[in-house]
């Protein structure tokens, strides 16, 4: 398969449970802990924390799904945070990615933000490179404590 026609793209934000379950087929992917159900009672609590999605759509079937959130802190001022960002694996290295990037990077200067960041697991090295030709750097180390089993 070649590039991904642009005029046929669409990104639509996903605000319902409805429009949620619609990315499942591509959130599980990147997610595959979670099942359809989990994924909508997941995105019923994190939009009350202010998460916003958003999915890729092409002749009406979802291809990539942005998760993501407005915050402001200290370090960094007014910033868009993505906490998931996939393209389905048959859609990958066909300009799906830079399609939804544009959009997040739009929809962050639309916002008001200072920059646009993410976190990604070491594993993810076809991330990291997409990350790179998007002009991203890496800017910190992420560390945690597991509080439980």
């Amino acid at each position: 398969m070649g590039l991904i026609d642009r005029s046929k793209a669409q990104v639509r934000v996903l605000d319902s449970a409805e429009a949620i379950v619609t990315a499942w087929p591509v959130v599980r992917e990147l997610r595959p802990h979670l099942d359809a159900q989990a994924l909508i009672a997941a995105w019923q609590v994190q939009r009350e924390e202010g998460f916003q999605a958003a999915g890729l759509f092409i002749d009406e079937e979802c291809v990539g799904f942005a998760g993501y959130r407005i915050q402001t802190m200290l370090a960094h001022g007014r910033f868009l945070y993505v906490d998931d960002l996939v393209v389905s694996e048959s859609r990958r290295g066909q300009g799906a990615g830079d399609v939804l990037m544009d959009w997040l990077l739009a929809a962050a200067k639309t916002a008001g933000c200072a920059s646009l960041q993410l976190d990604s697991g070491t594993h993810r090295h076809g991330a990291h490179a997409f990350y790179f030709r998007c002009g991203m750097t890496i800017s910190s180390y992420h560390f945690r404590i597991p509080l439980s089993e």
